[in-house]
């Protein structure tokens, strides 16, 4: 449990993995991106690509903050096979954390042995060094379907099971809470995405009930709220 009276505003950047995803990044928003990344002290910095992950290593080198990367975002629809390549890939490239979206269709398909070899090859790929999340998609399942999705993350290994891509509509609380207590228990933690307006109450309430992560292009905007949340009794007061 977090003693969140005991947290500063930089400790709450470890909250937050912050992403810069427009389809046409570029080289300087990458950068003023990592630069905001590491000034705020979030968890992992994400671009929108493979691509630039080696620029976004070297920018995040020392800085305590993860150089990550998604594949398959936001639909989840490739083979197991090139899940395992994008995998493969990333960890080429210098990846320290990833995120994968599972096959939905699949997964509501009754195809879950496709389902657990695209989880299987992409935390081989991973290792035990890279963290690996996956993506489900929460607005698309039924609750029954996002206890057996977050079930199958736990059960090959997966350090965080995630709601959403942030690309389609995000998260209830309630099926946040599915999601919670299906991997209460195992080694796998929660991240939510596709947290939305206004972001930086809703941030702050997924944290506070028990969201490990939050995946959001908004990050610097909702730390910056940090001290509105405090004195709207949302986030415990600062005690020192």
């Amino acid at each position: 449990m977090y003693d969140f009276s005991k947290m500063t505003k930089k400790d709450f950047g470890k909250f937050f993995d912050f992403s810069v995803l427009p389809k046409q990044t570029t080289e300087a928003e990458l950068v003023k991106g990592c630069q905001d990344a590491i000034a705020y002290n979030c968890a992992a910095f994400y671009p929108n690509s493979n691509y630039w992950l080696p620029l976004t290593k070297e920018l995040l080198k020392g800085s305590g903050v993860l150089a990550a990367t998604t594949f398959d975002f936001p639909t989840g629809n490739a083979t197991p096979y090139m899940k395992g390549k994008f995998a493969e890939e990333a960890v080429k490239l210098g990846a320290e954390a990833m995120d994968m979206v599972m096959n939905l269709g699949a997964l509501k398909s009754g195809r879950i042995d496709d389902v657990k070899e695209e989880l299987r090859l992409v935390k081989a790929a991973a290792g035990d060094d890279i963290l690996t999340k996956c993506i489900l998609e929460v607005c698309y399942l039924t609750d029954d379907e996002i206890r057996q999705a977050a079930t199958l993350v736990a059960e090959a290994g997966f350090n965080y099971v995630k709601t959403a891509s942030g690309q389609f509509e995000g998260p209830t609380m309630d099926q946040f809470l599915v999601m919670k207590n299906a991997v209460a228990g195992s080694n796998t933690k929660t991240k939510v995405a596709g947290v939305k307006f206004p972001r930086p109450q809703n941030a702050y309430a997924f944290i506070m009930a028990g969201a490990d992560l939050i995946g959001t292009r908004a990050a610097i905007e909702i730390l910056d709220h940090l001290d509105m949340a405090r004195e709207i009794g949302l986030v415990p007061k600062y005690e020192g």
